[in-house]
């Protein structure tokens, strides 16, 4: 009876650490709009009362959310689309059309992006049209129900937005701004960018047809907001399956909040990096030691996974090299040195090689020359080494130019045992 009754603790452990791991696991990875928002309530609030001028009132509008990498610009905006996809009015009638600068590249790819998420491959059928703008009218066109006043709402979303700046004569951008300015359909822009400079590089008439609406995410909370937002972020919802583990597992977040070694983690993380989605990548480390055998998160988590966070990754692939590279990388070292950072080249890598062997000889294999250029070609092909720009290519192998990628740092931590 008792194993059984273990048997059945193991499963419900088993069963219940897995659940924890989705639920933490969606919150970390896909900017859920059921997680909390950090410091950007004005923000929030700002672009809800502007989407909803567009969605319920029928206002065409256009807005820049701008933010460096991380700050939360697109889960700002899934939070608020959540919010407006609860009017009914809204969830029936809204038409949201998703661009990337990364995918749509120019601006007959971004039209068939835009014609296939409106549903508009049947309407639009062989028909051939004289310009860019022509076909983007008749798309919009299309989605009218008789007049004005009862069309859909169109939501354009520009992710990499300061790509589409790149596209010949900004046609894509100079049509959308252009649109949401006059009084056809309903359509709001609106362009997610990470550069501050973004209206700089808009051409008159399209920075003309712009509403000049932007909106900052800047990650401005201090170290204790940091701190809280961890808890919130590790944190199981009160509705989760098992309720005795909520508990344990809540107040262990609590006390790990507390600790020392912890606070010092999550401040060295802090100070390199305040965006969330760093905070993520070293949570979502932590997360994947927690198993039935270990249950809870700890200080050790936490710290082994920011080492991985700031590992060296050239110093982790000196790590993985075979005895002969890493004596090459030693030689080339010592050239560094001794001429002071003047490139070198193959021959005089293979002639400082082998004063190193005379002296090792009774420790060391002494390879042949064609194994030795084979080895200083794979550093070639890993980047630890690459050559001088500038110079003719058509001089020997042995004797082009090279430059040694790695600081001396990097080399003597690789060598540490």
């Amino acid at each position: 009876m008792s194993k059984r009754k273990s048997k059945e603790t193991s499963s419900v452990n088993g069963e219940c650490i897995s659940q924890v791991q989705r639920i933490l696991r969606e919150r970390f990875c896909h900017q859920c709009p059921n997680g909390k928002l950090f410091g950007v309530q004005l923000q929030y609030k700002h672009l809800l009362e502007l989407l909803k001028r567009t969605t319920i009132h029928g206002e065409s509008n256009s807005a820049l959310i701008i933010g460096p990498r991380g700050s939360g610009k697109t889960m700002l905006l899934n939070h608020v689309l959540k919010e407006l996809m609860e009017v009914k009015q809204v969830r029936e009638n809204l038409l949201q059309v998703h661009l990337n600068g990364l995918l749509q590249t120019n601006d007959k790819i971004a039209l068939k992006e835009i014609t296939r998420q409106l549903q508009m491959e049947n309407v639009v059928g062989d028909k051939v049209f004289g310009s860019f703008a022509e076909n983007l009218a008749f798309l919009l066109e299309a989605l009218k129900k008789g007049d004005r006043d009862s069309s859909c709402p169109v939501l354009f979303i520009l992710d990499e937005f300061d790509l589409f700046v790149h596209h010949k004569n900004q046609t894509l951008l100079y049509n959308l701004f252009d649109i949401s300015q006059s009084a056809q359909t309903p359509v709001t822009v609106i362009g997610i960018t990470c550069r501050q400079d973004i209206l700089e590089l808009l051409e008159k008439r399209v920075k003309s047809r712009f509403s000049h609406r932007q909106i900052y995410l800047m990650n401005p909370f201090d170290f204790k907001q940091y701190l809280r937002i961890f808890k919130e972020q590790l944190y199981l919802p009160a509705e989760f399956v098992y309720k005795p583990f909520v508990q344990k597992w809540n107040k262990n977040v609590q006390s790990l909040s507390e600790d020392r070694t912890v606070q010092d983690v999550l401040q060295n993380h802090f100070h390199c990096s305040k965006d969330l989605r760093s905070l993520h990548m070293l949570l979502m480390l932590a997360l994947s030691s927690i198993t039935v055998s270990h249950p809870f998160m700890t200080g050790s988590d936490l710290l082994e996974a920011s080492k991985l966070c700031r590992m060296d990754s050239k110093a982790n692939i000196v790590h993985g090299l075979s005895v002969l590279e890493i004596c090459l990388i030693i030689a080339m070292k010592h050239l560094n040195d001794v001429y002071e950072g003047e490139p070198f080249n193959f021959q005089m890598v293979y002639n400082e090689f082998q004063k190193f062997i005379q002296r090792k000889a009774h420790s060391m294999y002494n390879f042949e020359k064609p194994v030795v250029m084979k080895a200083f070609e794979h550093l070639l092909q890993l980047e630890l080494i690459k050559p001088i720009e500038g110079l003719p290519v058509r001089a020997q192998r042995e004797y082009l130019l090279m430059k040694l990628l790695l600081d001396n740092n990097q080399i003597m931590d690789a060598l540490q045992p």
